[in-house]
């Protein structure tokens, strides 16, 4: 090896290093936030009390019951951080944890880890995958990756194990129950006592979870914790049916339609990018699809991977996804509603094989050569809006789609880093619908199904305030050459 090529190589292996550094530094940020969860809901409900205590004796008097309340919030709390902590401790690290990131700093790492968030928040993604075991694989550095490989997904997508160097690729077992450990275990964190309803007390085994290698976050990081808890409800609880009935219910109906004679033993293969906690992909499945979602966010992952992987009862686990605002609320009994999760038991919810969910950015993943005209459909629900620039996933989709091929959109074009000010070189491209489909049909897409339908996302049914959206549905197909 000449001297230039042992140089080259010694880049190659310092930038590999960075990156994996990055990676540690932000999956750290993000489990901190999950960590941090119960010391900034406890600050909210101080704050509620110290203002309650600034009223007159007269005004108090009219709100007597709200010290109890107080205690009945701390003690939603407390079920939440049960159900975070459990999730956490089946979370078992792809990368070194303790080592020194210190020297490492991203200007973009301020945006690495958004998570979809249509109601209230709006933010981008991070990355990682999951398996039946629980691990998270992330997109860079997928070490397991060899020992995964009888998972992956066959026949027509075959190719797709070329790309699993550098972006696991993982599937779901049809008798994943994960290794929680009995309700004992999970971590006395951050300075709180987390139980669960039974009183018991957490303590965890996990390096990651160590208190020394925690970050100082952002409140806004301990916010895309509570974005999570709404995502569960909308993916996993009955309380959620309403909104999958609405977005997710077209897509599958639109899927079976275009797909009448499905075979079992060549099944046609369907990608869902954005796929967010991993149910429409699993719906998808259950089709007869082999069907792979493809996910950019760390705290989506690890919340899907433990659904999907570590549940073993249907309303396993109960969470208090409301009790974060009193604003808009009807009654007190309406915000401190309990919701039961989830709402069906993934491992016997009739997957087909191959089902799968790949971590790692979209166009990092899908924008390779081994992708070229892989899949039957492509599967986009509020996901196209997360783009810096549309026109490149429109671009990928049309590259990845088979000549023939089916694009399925559902969602609006709340375009995720149109708002991101202070940050001049943070690219937004953001078109009106019009130029979307124009875009699309440069592409080599033809327009077949359109329509207009209401809904709204991770919203409180409840609540005296909802945000709709006039969502895109849209089916095109990508044009067949002339010599086909």
């Amino acid at each position: 090896m000449s001297g230039g090529e042992i140089e080259e190589d010694d880049e190659r292996r310092r930038q590999r290093k960075l990156e994996e550094a990055l990676e540690v530094k932000s999956l750290r940020r993000i489990i901190t936030a999950y960590l941090n969860y119960p010391d900034a809901a406890e600050e909210d409900v101080r704050r509620y009390e110290r203002s309650f205590k600034k009223l007159p004796p007269a005004h108090k008097a009219l709100l007597s019951h709200y010290p109890s309340k107080f205690q009945d919030l701390r003690r939603c709390i407390s079920m939440n951080s049960y159900f975070i902590f459990s999730m956490l401790q089946a979370f078992e690290p792809p990368l070194d944890m303790s080592q020194d990131v210190d020297g490492c700093d991203d200007p973009h790492l301020e945006n690495f880890g958004h998570e979809h968030c249509h109601s209230e928040e709006r933010n981008a993604s991070s990355c990682c995958s999951a398996s039946t075991s629980g691990r998270m694989c992330c997109s860079n550095h997928a070490q397991a990756c060899s020992q995964e490989r009888s998972c992956v997904m066959n026949n027509p997508t075959a190719q797709l194990q070329e790309v699993q160097s550098e972006h696991q690729l993982v599937s779901i077992s049809g008798s994943s129950a994960g290794e929680v450990k009995n309700n004992k275990e999970i971590s006395e964190c951050c300075g709180n006592d987390v139980t669960d309803s039974n009183g018991n007390m957490f303590s965890s085994p996990h390096d990651s979870l160590d208190p020394s290698l925690q970050l100082n976050v952002p409140l806004v990081d301990v916010d895309k914790v509570r974005c999570i808890i709404r995502n569960i409800v909308r993916d996993w609880a009955e309380e959620g049916k309403k909104e999958r009935d609405q977005c997710y219910k077209p897509i599958l109906e639109e899927l079976d339609a275009l797909f009448p004679n499905r075979s079992k033993e060549s099944p046609p293969a369907c990608l869902v990018p954005g796929a967010g906690l991993g149910r429409l992909a699993l719906e998808i499945s259950c089709l007869g699809f082999i069907s792979q979602g493809n996910e950019f966010s760390y705290y989506m992952m690890i919340c899907s991977s433990f659904i999907l992987n570590n549940t073993e009862t249907t309303g396993q686990w109960t969470i208090y996804p409301w009790i974060h605002s009193n604003c808009n609320s009807r009654s007190d009994n309406d915000q401190l509603r309990p919701v039961s999760i989830p709402d069906i038991l993934p491992a016997s919810a009739g997957i087909n094989e191959g089902f799968s969910m790949c971590g790692g950015d979209f166009v990092e993943v899908y924008n390779d050569s081994s992708q070229i005209g892989v899949w039957d459909a492509v599967v986009t629900c509020f996901f196209i809006d997360t783009a810096h620039n549309i026109i490149e996933y429109i671009e990928i989709i049309s590259r990845i789609l088979k000549e023939g091929g089916v694009w399925i959109n559902f969602g609006p074009l709340l375009y995720h880093f149109a708002d991101m000010y202070g940050q001049e070189d943070e690219m937004s491209i953001e078109l009106s619908l019009e130029d979307v489909k124009n875009v699309a049909f440069h592409y080599g897409f033809e327009l077949e199904k359109e329509q207009t339908v209401e809904t709204t996302y991770t919203a409180n049914p409840r609540s005296m305030m909802q945000n709709h959206y006039h969502a895109a549905f849209w089916t095109m197909r990508k044009k067949r050459t002339s010599a086909t």
